[in-house]
């Protein structure tokens, strides 16, 4: 059995059967922020809260990234066998803007403003076999 880890902890809450992204509310002027901050980054305050963002959002804008990205968001692919992908921002309510790898990688599949969906997918095996994850969007049918 493959074990599936977390590109990273305190991104988004693994495993899950609904991951959300975890974002960081200030209590005192009441902004979001990805991925968690310890302070505000508007009134500096150091009184904020971790909370699960919205699972959908809106493409806020977004672009084909034709080259490969470093470690550790690396798939393991080659020059040779890279394959270019969408980046966007989505917009979640009441939230933050995210930016994220999109599933859909062809401007054809893409318009700002559609409806997107948080979805975790495989980014890489491990030389020991284990998958690691990470969080994407997809536009929501």
């Amino acid at each position: 059995m493959t074990n599936r880890t977390a590109i990273a902890e305190g991104l988004f809450t693994w495993p899950s059967d609904k991951p959300a992204l975890l974002g960081s509310r200030c209590r005192e002027c009441n902004i979001a922020e990805f991925p968690v901050k310890s302070s505000c980054p508007a009134c500096g305050s150091q009184d904020v809260g971790v909370e699960q963002l919205p699972r959908r959002g809106k493409l806020w804008s977004w672009t084909i990234q034709g080259f490969m990205p470093k470690s550790p968001y690396n798939s393991g692919e080659t020059p040779e066998t890279f394959t270019p992908y969408g980046v966007g921002y989505v917009e979640l309510p009441g939230a933050v803007c995210v930016e994220a790898r999109l599933i859909e990688n062809t401007p054809e599949q893409l318009s700002i403003g559609m409806e997107m969906e948080l979805v975790i997918e495989t980014l890489r095996y491990e030389q020991q076999g284990n998958e690691v994850v990470t969080f994407a969007f997809k536009a929501v049918e």
